[in-house]
């Protein structure tokens, strides 16, 4: 993060540098000087191309596997997995309940194990937890 900061930083202080030195060449009437900021000018144009093409764009990862294994080890029922999924598409338990065809108490209990058997105590806690042991996909 500080390097990019850093580079930012200089690349705006260049621009400023050939903002001043095009307004001497403006006011002193000098076409050299013009030149020497277009080539800049040109330079930081393909410098941008090349910062853009190295940062921009998702960047190819291999598939993560769920770890089925875990899922066992931790007592992770079939239903309560198909709920820990739901939660981590952001639905409530009303809208999980819908989805899933069951009760919204049933919901809550599910949940509640979940808890336990993931030590969370919270959803966001759950599904952090659930990603680090690779239970479900990011």
């Amino acid at each position: 993060m500080k390097k990019t900061i850093f580079v930012f930083s200089a690349l705006i202080i260049a621009l400023l540098i050939l903002f001043q030195l095009g307004k001497y060449s403006f006011i002193s009437g000098d076409m050299a000087v013009e030149l020497i900021i277009a080539l800049i000018a040109i330079v930081f144009l393909f410098l941008g191309f090349y910062l853009n093409h190295k940062t921009a764009g998702p960047k190819e990862m291999a598939p993560q596997q769920i770890d089925a294994k875990k899922i066992k080890e931790l007592g992770i029922s079939q239903r309560e997995y198909e709920v820990l999924i739901e939660i981590s598409h952001g639905l409530s338990n009303k809208e999980i309940g819908q989805k899933l065809f069951i009760s919204e108490s049933t919901i809550k209990t599910h949940v509640s194990s979940l808890f336990m058997k993931l030590n969370a105590k919270r959803r966001t806690q759950a599904i952090q937890r659930a990603k680090e042991l690779r239970i479900i996909t990011p």
